[in-house]
């Protein structure tokens, strides 16, 4: 089964991610893109195992990932079906310590994320999601069906750990927020998906492989995900791979 395939190969970036993490002398081999953003030897690690074990499925099907060269559009646009892949969502967490990174593998197809795995290597926590449903298993334990609150009032909205920005409070305020949480990388559409949070507005800047996972997971489970605070689906394979604001909603 594909799905079970994907959940094992994000298992297996997380446990190279893990052995580097726990090695203080390896996690402090940082590295800066011409972005300035930051680079373990985690990422590639992870990103090199990914990379290698997609590309022995079958079908073949094109792989976009963070650590790779970018794939021109000119030939990306021809691609219906491909894994987007972030090998280490939340590097910074990696750095800072406090184990809310992830591994994320998402499948996109015609634009949508048709399924999503998201990996929490510190806590060995797995979340996934596709047409048969939102789960999520901690080891060997059976898994849990996940589906959102559905809330109509009180809701939490969880907010990002590196990221926050003041543009939230107005977009939050007309959803009938009273409290709210922070916490990193794509964790914060775990929430949602588990119903420990209701709404996650995004403003400022992330990237296509930042979201599709979470996306699918969060829609699996009742949720949705949109363009800035309109009702415009969030779509994947653009041009440029930067996305704009997104609210994504657990009701």
């Amino acid at each position: 089964m594909l799905l079970n395939q994907i959940i094992n190969i994000a298992k297996q970036a997380g446990a190279q991610i893990l052995a580097i993490y726990n090695d203080k002398e390896q996690a402090a081999n940082i590295a800066y893109k011409a972005d300035n953003s930051p680079l373990t030897l985690a990422d590639k690690a992870s990103n090199n195992l990914i990379v290698n074990a997609l590309a022995k499925l079958e079908p073949a099907w094109p792989i976009l990932s963070e650590e790779e060269a970018e794939t021109p559009y000119h030939i990306r646009k021809q691609w219906n079906t491909f894994w987007l892949v972030d090998p280490l969502d939340g590097t910074k967490e990696f750095i800072n310590r406090n184990g809310e990174f992830t591994v994320n593998i998402a499948l996109i197809q015609a634009g949508k994320p048709m399924m999503g795995v998201i990996y929490v290597p510190v806590t060995d926590v797995c979340y996934w999601g596709d047409e048969k449903g939102a789960f999520m298993s901690q080891g060997k334990d059976q898994p849990i069906s996940l589906h959102v609150n559905n809330t109509t009032e009180n809701r939490i909205a969880v907010r990002s750990k590196s990221h926050a920005a003041p543009e939230e409070e107005k977009v939050l305020a007309t959803y009938k927020v009273t409290n709210s949480i922070s916490v990193g990388s794509s964790l914060k559409f775990c929430m949602l998906a588990q119903g420990k949070a209701d709404v996650y507005y995004r403003h400022g800047p992330t990237m296509e492989w930042d979201t599709a996972a979470g996306q699918a997971i969060v829609e699996a489970a009742g949720g949705h995900v949109y363009q800035g605070d309109s009702q415009k689906p969030f779509r994947y394979n653009k041009q440029n791979l930067l996305n704009g604001s997104f609210l994504c909603v657990g009701f």
